[in-house]
């Protein structure tokens, strides 16, 4: 139930979150604005659920996932609401980027993952974080043909008005993750949070595992706002844009289970690396060949495929080098590192295309960074923390 019910809030959360890239070119067409304002105000987003989300995973480990994801639903909502509403950049931000960042703080993955990491034992643990990430892409399939279809017939302020009322569905979903009481295993060092942080901080594979992250972040943001307006700039259609979105999100339900499914029978830090190499190899290859609809479907379809994958393993490995009593914490401040990425791969964007015409450069930069990640990733020490037996008095 944990699984079932925590795999639909990601797909509601995630995917109402992956649409907003096809808002970009009717927003900016009718409020006169230019990319960079669009672009900025969901940089923000990205940022501030990372700045948020190591809070909110304490307080979910602290105090309950579900009180949390309940409250962030409601959060979520009243940010789409006032996003349809919104005319200035200052408002667009304040909804779009700081209410909804928030919002997804609440109902990400960090959070689900901490109760799902408690709920599986180890030899199981990366396989339902995988089921979990493919639940994240199975609402990117779903959420970008029912936005699109959305902006379509009613405009783009009714289209977020109806993604308001459907988030609202996470509030009853989220019922199904509050823990019973939770008993530490006898003989087990009784940690606090600051302990936690202290033993993570210290620990340079934390700090590699966190630094390669953000590469995750730049590239898949990137892809994510600004591709369908890269279609549009390359005289496709903007249907073209959104079916590679939501091969992207098919795919990546595939994808998502499988690289999870590695995690639990092969070393994570070297299936990391290999995920991150294979990325940048796939966007290099996409970007020296010729432009089709078909060239456009097929690196979807792959690069969906490689998309989330290192979301189970990245929280496989913090698991299975920490514990899991802090999961959502230390899995939070991963994120943290990643949205930093995410808000710079979407300003980024932006930025380069208005002052360059073009997004040449920022495709060269995703596969510069996919090298780097794959290096970072290899040498971290995956070996579990073992800690002193408490003094028995």
């Amino acid at each position: 139930m944990i699984l079932v019910c925590g795999g639909m809030a990601l797909t509601l959360a995630l995917g109402t979150r992956h649409s907003f890239g096809l808002f970009l070119q009717p927003m900016v067409m009718d409020l006169d604005w230019n990319r960079q304002t669009f672009s900025l105000a969901i940089a923000l987003q990205n940022l501030v659920y990372g700045v948020a989300q190591p809070f909110t995973g304490m307080i979910a480990d602290k105090f309950g996932a579900g009180r949390v994801m309940a409250g962030g639903a409601l959060l979520y909502a009243l940010g789409l609401a006032l996003m349809a509403y919104s005319t200035t950049g200052w408002e667009f931000g304040l909804s779009a980027g700081i209410i909804v960042g928030v919002a997804l703080s609440c109902s990400g993955f960090s959070i689900v993952y901490g109760v799902i990491g408690r709920a599986f034992p180890a030899e199981k643990r990366s396989a339902a974080l995988g089921i979990a990430g493919a639940a994240g892409s199975f609402g990117q399939f779903v959420m970008l043909p029912y936005g699109q279809t959305l902006i379509t017939h009613i405009g783009w302020q009714n289209a977020l008005l109806v993604l308001a009322l459907t988030v609202m569905v996470i509030v009853p979903l989220s019922a199904a993750l509050v823990e019973k009481h939770r008993h530490e295993p006898a003989g087990q060092h009784r940690q606090s949070i600051p302990e936690a942080l202290r033993e993570a901080f210290g620990h340079s594979g934390y700090w590699l595992l966190c630094i390669a992250y953000t590469v995750c972040g730049f590239q898949l943001m990137f892809i994510s706002v600004h591709f369908p307006a890269y279609m549009v700039d390359q005289h496709m259609t903007p249907q073209t844009g959104m079916m590679a979105l939501a091969l992207i999100g098919l795919f990546n339900i595939f994808g998502s289970y499988f690289w999870g499914w590695l995690g639990g029978h092969y070393t994570k830090k070297y299936l990391l690396s290999t995920l991150y190499l294979t990325r940048a190899v796939a966007i290099a290859v996409f970007i020296a060949l010729p432009l089709t609809p078909w060239s456009v479907y097929v690196f979807g379809a792959v690069i969906g495929f490689l998309w989330l994958g290192t979301v189970p393993l990245t929280g496989g490995l913090i698991a299975q080098i920490f514990g899991v009593r802090y999961l959502s914490t230390l899995t939070g401040i991963a994120f943290l590192f990643h949205q930093v990425g995410s808000f710079l791969g979407i300003a980024f964007g932006g930025y380069l295309f208005d002052t360059t015409g073009s997004y040449q450069v920022m495709w060269i930069l995703t596969i510069a960074m996919g090298v780097a990640a794959a290096i970072l990733n290899w040498p971290i020490d995956d070996r579990q923390i073992v800690r002193p037996a408490p003094q028995l008095s």
